[in-house]
Parts: C-alpha cells; structure tokens; sequence
C-alpha cells in the first residue's frame, strides 16, 4: 500500500516535471539571434589560480575572436605557482592581453569573487559596454562574443550566459556529466530564467556576457562577494534590479578540464551543494527525501504500474540530454544510480561544512 501511494506520487512529480517545467530537459541549442549592428566594446575578465595547464588553450581561444568591436582581455592572477601568468601571456598579443596580480585575500571573499573583481576595476579603464566574465579552462568559438553580444543586444538582455559543453571522455564524465547539466536545468530550467515575470535566476558561470552598467546597478561583484554559486547570486542580482537574463546551451563552448576519476566528480559536486541548499539541515533533509521519492522510488516499485510509469518519464525527460552528450539511451534507465551519487555528494557537503572545509578548492576552504 506504501509502496503504491509512493510510486503515485512519483508519477505525479515526473508527469509535471515533463509537462509543466519550462521544458528544461529539451536540451536544444536556440537559433542564433541574429546580426550584430554597431558591436558594443566588450573586455573578457578571466580569474585563474593554478591554470598552466588550461589557461593558454582559453586565452588563445580568446585572443582568436572574430569580433568587429573592441575587444581585450584581462587576467587575474589569483596566487598561481604553476606559471599561469607566463602560459596566459605566450598565447596572446601583448596589445590585447593585460595580466594583473591578485592583491591578498581580504576577508568575506571568496577567492574567485576577488579576483573577478580586481578584473571588473582594471576593465574600468576602458569603459566596456560589456564584461565577458569567463573561466581559465573555457575554450570559446571564434565567434562567441559575436554571438552573445548579438543575444543580448538584440533581446535587450543584461546578462547572457552559454552552458558550457563540459568533457564528456573518461567512463566517469560519461556516466555523471549528462546528469550535471541535467539537474542544473531542472533546478534552473531555461525558459524560466529569460522570463522576466518569473523570479528564477541562473547562469553558467564560464561563460557569461554581462552590460557593465546592469552590473554596476545591481551593486556590483561586491554584491556577491562571498558567494560559492556565483553565477546564479549574479543572475539574481541582475533580475531583481530589473535586468534581463538569458541562459541556453552551445556544443562549440566547451571546457576542457577533465575529471579522470568518479572521485574528482564527487569533489566538485561536494564543494557548493550544501551551499545550493542555504546550509541548511532542514533543507538537506527535504533535499534527501525529494531526491529519494523522484529518482528512487520508481526502480524500486518498477513491477507496479505507476512505477514503472515514472521510472519511463525519467528515462524519456533524460535522453536529450544524453543525446545531447552522444550517449546511447541504453544509460538513461541508470539515472537513479547517478541521482543516488549526487546525493551522496550532497551529503558529505553537509558534513563537510560542519566539520568546517565547506567551499574547498585549491587549498582554500572557502564560505564557512
């Protein structure tokens, strides 16, 4: 009887997720938005602690930009010791590439906030219409500027931000990284965030286009200082000051940082989703019992009806995004293995901020 009222409900979750969620598991790349008029000046603020080994690959990507405006970059040397400096400078003409020194960590930072802020303020200097805030292992097309600026000047967006192809190679990043972006757009779908009747916020933050004046009204990279999800703080702060957001997908926008091993995956999800819940116990509690009645349930009922009905949407609502990925649908019936990786991820985040290495990354633990 239990077992039933439960495979029910997980139905009834699953039927709204495919039908009544912006249609976040779509996972299409939207049609370009056009031609780009006038090109506004655009500078690229790249933060990097410890880059060497992908950093040259992203400012090159950079420095190659078909762009018809300005356009310079500016890299933030958050404390590196590999030579992140010395690789950024060999893949850029010195006219387009100025590399600064982070000043010390002051307190109620993160360490990314701070450097992306040391990067907004020598960007001043040049008085950009837009920042292109990106990340040191974020290899760009050579028209993505060209494409967001188009974006966001022809929907009179105050931030655009392309979800990044993430690597996709070892058997780990098959088996978990479909499912990233999968829950991400769940959480965040899409078509939600570019309505600005709604107050869901999101962004990726590897690759967002942001007009430096939406920036400054909202308060700036100040505003969000301390936050370990910044891209989504951004995003929000954006909206609620009234500005426009936009967030769709792009196969060319890749990162090219690898995970070899399910151990590096667990890391990385470890390190902001006990941040994701408002480091809260009551809400990892509700995040535990949601995760385990929506991705579950079904397998576990699957020789009734409404659990085998549920357990058919997930895999319905999860192949595009495999597709998307170029995985067959063979893995998407193995979804509630991977949903159950994540939340044990989530939880080890929650005991990790107890024990106080919430926000760990390069050494810092960061946000406790």
């Amino acid at each position: 009887m239990i077992a039933g009222v439960l495979a029910g409900a997980s139905a009834a979750v699953w039927a709204y997720l495919l039908l009544g969620r912006g249609g976040f598991w779509r996972f299409r790349e939207e049609a370009d938005a056009g031609a780009l008029g006038a090109a506004p000046s655009i500078v690229a603020v790249v933060p990097a602690r410890n880059e060497a080994e992908t950093v040259g690959r992203a400012i090159a990507s950079l420095a190659a930009q078909r762009y018809p405006g300005a356009f310079h970059i500016v890299l933030v040397d958050d404390a590196s010791d590999d030579g992140t400096a010395e690789a950024a400078r060999a893949a850029a003409p010195a006219e387009m590439l100025t590399v600064i020194r982070s000043a010390p960590l002051p307190a109620g930072w993160t360490g990314k906030m701070w450097a992306v802020a040391q990067g907004v303020r020598e960007a001043a200097r040049l008085r950009p219409d837009y920042l292109l805030l990106t990340d040191a292992d974020i290899e760009h097309p050579v028209d993505n500027a060209a494409r967001l600026a188009a974006r966001a000047e022809g929907g009179g967006y105050a931030l655009v931000s392309y979800m990044a192809t993430l690597s996709c190679a070892t058997f780990a990043e098959r088996a978990m990284v479909p499912a990233f972006v999968f829950f991400f757009f769940m959480l965040y779908p899409p078509a939600w965030i570019a309505d600005p009747q709604r107050a869901t916020a999101g962004a990726a933050g590897g690759c967002m286009l942001v007009r430096r004046e939406a920036l400054e009204r909202a308060g700036g990279i100040e505003a969000i200082r301390g936050e370990l999800i910044d891209d989504c703080a951004l995003a929000r702060a954006i909206k609620r000051s009234g500005g426009k957001a936009w967030l769709g997908l792009s196969a060319a926008t890749r990162s090219i940082r690898r995970y070899e091993g399910f151990g590096e995956i667990f890391r990385t999800i470890s390190r902001t989703a006990f941040t994701e819940l408002g480091h809260s116990y009551a809400m990892l509690a509700g995040t535990v019992a949601g995760l385990a009645l929506v991705f579950l349930i079904p397998p576990c009922t699957a020789l009734g009806v409404f659990g085998a009905l549920a357990w058919a949407m997930m895999c319905v609502c999860y192949y595009p995004a495999l597709r998307f990925y170029r995985r067959p649908f063979l893995w998407a019936p193995a979804l509630p293995l991977v949903a159950a990786f994540y939340l044990a991820a989530t939880v080890h985040s929650a005991i990790a901020w107890r024990r106080g290495a919430g926000g760990m990354w390069k050494g810092r633990a960061q946000g406790n």
